[in-house]
């Protein structure tokens, strides 16, 4: 076995650690959370991170060889870190924002592990391999990229108490777009306007 594949599969432990420790993390994260479109986005990337693990079996299989964890210290620290922070910070407007700062420090972690995973599985000639890493890391790319929108869109606004409760910024697009039609059609029959759900 090369000295590469040797890295490659102890790191592919250490992913495969680090998602099977997420699955267990991240409802506990979104209890924090009081904006509910963080608490949704939370519950989506859930359901990613628990595709990310069956995908990674995927990648031992391609390698012939069996699915095995090994303890991820980094994921470990990161979720501890993520979990006081949240703890401090409960009740305050903060808390949101300090949320999605811990989100992000994960998907930084993750979005540089599966970049060198892909590649090496390049280097490797594992395409199939290849295809599933990338995959994973477009999914932790575009959960990164949603955090830094609920961020700018509302989580930061909130800590500097620019957003309060019965805004609604912090609401999910599409709950904000049926309010805003229903809104409309009040106007029109004369009847009062619903009030938005905040959060």
């Amino acid at each position: 076995m090369s000295a590469l594949k040797t890295l490659f599969l102890e790191e592919l432990a250490d992913r495969y650690d680090a998602e099977k420790q997420l699955v267990q993390a991240i409802p506990k994260l979104a209890k924090f959370a009081s904006c509910k479109a963080l608490q949704e986005r939370f519950q989506t990337h859930l359901k990613e991170t628990e595709g990310h693990v069956k995908k990674l079996e995927t990648v031992f299989r391609s390698f012939d060889a069996k699915a095995k964890a090994k303890s991820c210290e980094a994921t470990l620290g990161l979720l501890k870190e993520g979990e006081e922070i949240a703890a401090d910070f409960k009740g305050s407007p903060a808390i949101n924002a300090a949320l999605v700062s811990a989100a992000q420090k994960i998907e930084h972690y993750e979005i540089a592990s599966y970049g060198c995973l892909r590649e090496w599985a390049k280097l490797l000639g594992n395409t199939e391999a290849a295809r599933v890493l990338e995959e994973i890391l477009k999914e932790e790319k575009a959960a990164n990229a949603s955090f830094i929108e609920l961020a700018g869109a509302c989580c930061n606004k909130e800590a500097l108490g620019e957003c309060h409760k019965g805004d609604s910024c912090c609401e999910p697009k599409e709950s904000k777009a049926a309010n805003t039609e229903l809104a409309a059609r009040s106007s029109k029959s004369g009847q009062p306007r619903p009030a938005l759900v905040g959060h």
